[in-house]
Parts: structure tokens; C-alpha cells; sequence
């Protein structure tokens, strides 16, 4: 497997927001990365649109229809 092909400056940044090592970035798969990138995102969404931390949501997100 080859390394992903990005940018040494992109590599680091990720790296960091990953919490995980540069060596290990640079050989993950790629799919793996993008599930990571996923969460990350949905993760600063849910930061961003939820001012008060502490408090609990409506629960929503949690249920499972069936």
C-alpha cells in the first residue's frame, strides 16, 4: 500500500486533529481515513450547533426507528 498522497502541511494538520502519529497517518487506508475525517466533522458540527456542552440533546440523534 502506497502512501496517501497529500501534502506534507495537510498531513501534519491532520495528524493533529486526528490525535494520532504521522507515520500511522501517512499509511492508513484510505477508507479508514475518511470514516475518521467523517466523524470529525460531524463531531465539530455537533460543537459548533450545541452552545451549552453540558446539557443533553432531545435524544433524537439516539433513536432507532424501526
Amino acid at each position: 500500500m502506497k502512501p496517501l498522497q497529500i501534502s506534507p502541511e495537510t498531513a501534519q494538520k491532520l495528524a493533529k486533529e486526528l490525535n494520532v502519529p504521522l507515520e500511522h497517518l501517512m499509511h492508513m487506508p484510505q477508507h479508514i481515513l475518511m470514516q475518521k475525517l467523517a466523524e470529525l466533522a460531524a463531531k465539530k458540527d455537533k460543537e459548533a450547533g450545541d452552545p451549552d456542552k453540558g446539557q443533553a440533546g432531545s435524544g433524537q440523534a439516539n433513536t432507532k426507528q424501526e
